[in-house]
């Protein structure tokens, strides 16, 4: 089971940052409007549009994988394991072990004894 939330987690940071990369890269709507009137170059390694097609459908499927891999991460997080009983059934199970922790403080307070006080 970990091994899967930890491949899922993996997928869901890549895809982050695969989106971040892209999304920086892309030139906004305001861009073109801009090189229409000649104040910038519009031209690129894709086209013109080409460029905008491929990266925003890159996106929209990275999107796509990390909305996946949260919702997928979200639903392991809150499986649990099916228990019979309560808290304070399993808290009366460690309660002994403290009882016994208890009673060693006694044989240490008798040594106290022995320490001279001024």
């Amino acid at each position: 089971m970990n091994v899967l939330l930890t491949i899922i987690l993996t997928v869901q940071m890549l895809s982050a940052l695969s989106m971040i990369g892209l999304i920086l890269v892309q030139h906004g709507k305001g861009a073109d409007m801009g090189a229409a009137f000649g104040s910038g170059g519009s031209g690129s390694l894709f086209g013109a549009s080409g460029s905008a097609n491929f990266l925003s459908r890159t996106t929209a499927v990275l999107a796509t994988v990390f909305f996946v891999c949260t919702l997928a991460l979200a639903y392991f997080g809150n499986l649990r394991p099916a228990t019979s009983g309560s808290v304070l059934e399993g808290a009366a199970v460690v309660a002994p072990v403290a009882v016994e922790a208890a009673s060693a403080p006694a044989s240490i307070a008798s040594g106290v004894s022995q320490i001279p006080v001024k």
